[in-house]
């Protein structure tokens, strides 16, 4: 079931690229999970946010770490809680289904309406991961084995995937996916962006910083580049004390709520004091 009864084009917070809205809209349309990669802070999380504001659907939200198994996502079986109340309480035992805590997946798969399932980060999870949770996205089904009870999902929950690249994923995966990669805003998008979040930013001001953040961009062998989030945050502190275009030509100030590694602020500090008439 197609839960987007409208075509997603983006929100009023998140400016969503017509190439992007295309992938959503196919993913939407086939069935399938939509793949997102691109660098960190370019939107894959919120993009799954501001496409269930956009529908108003539940968004439910599995973070994947290294340890991760694809069955954490269904469900886990309370033993603890059992033990404690065999020894210690006056439950009855016997009813196992109480201690079963349904996860993410799990919680999809089992509601009454259509929900938006972020699985973020699932590069994280070892090799095995990605397969196994292909497998119970095929079925939309699974049964809970320490009671017998199979869930069938009512409704084809509308699932983001996203990846910062960190391993590959199976071919037998990516099939089965709705692939988009995420480009890196253009200048124009820059500003875009920055508008909606800052729309009193004076347009000299956007100008400068937005030019002073691409510059930096393309400072070789940074650790980390500059990201979108950054650019934002980073002009939410010039507008807080009141700097002015003029403030961006000599030394950039706050630099570190733009990089984040003590090696990449001392190279951009030293490419500063060695060619004061270039941007670094």
């Amino acid at each position: 079931m197609n839960a987007l009864t409208e075509r997603f084009v983006g929100t009023d917070t998140y400016l969503c690229p017509p190439d992007l809205a295309e992938a959503v809209h196919v993913a939407a349309t086939l069935g399938r999970p939509l793949l997102v990669k691109g660098e960190p802070g370019t939107g894959k999380t919120c993009l799954a946010e501001a496409v269930a504001e956009h529908a108003g659907l539940p968004l439910l939200r599995w973070s994947i770490k290294s340890t991760t198994k694809a069955k954490d996502g269904l469900y886990v079986y309370d033993t603890v809680a059992r033990l404690n109340d065999a020894r210690f309480g006056d439950r009855d035992i016997r009813d196992i289904r109480q201690y079963i805590r349904f996860g993410p997946l799990g919680e999809a798969l089992r509601a009454d309406q259509p929900v938006v399932l972020l699985i973020d980060e699932i590069d994280k999870a070892d090799l095995e991961f990605p397969n196994d949770l292909l497998h119970e996205l095929d079925r939309m089904r699974f049964t809970v084995d320490e009671t017998g009870d199979e869930i069938s999902a009512k409704y084809r929950p509308l699932v983001f995937l996203t990846s910062n690249n960190e391993k590959e994923l199976p071919d037998a995966f990516l099939r089965r996916c709705v692939f988009h990669y995420i480009a890196f805003p253009d200048e124009g998008m820059l500003k875009s962006i920055v508008q909606v979040h800052h729309p009193g930013v004076a347009q000299a001001l956007l100008d400068a910083a937005v030019k002073r953040f691409e510059d930096l961009r393309k400072v070789g062998e940074l650790r980390k580049r500059p990201s979108t989030s950054e650019l934002v945050d980073w002009v939410a502190a010039l507008l807080a004390d009141g700097l002015t275009p003029e403030a961006l030509e000599g030394r950039l100030p706050y630099l570190g709520a733009l990089l984040k590694h003590e090696q990449d602020i001392e190279r951009v500090e030293r490419g500063g004091q060695r060619q004061r008439r270039s941007p670094w």
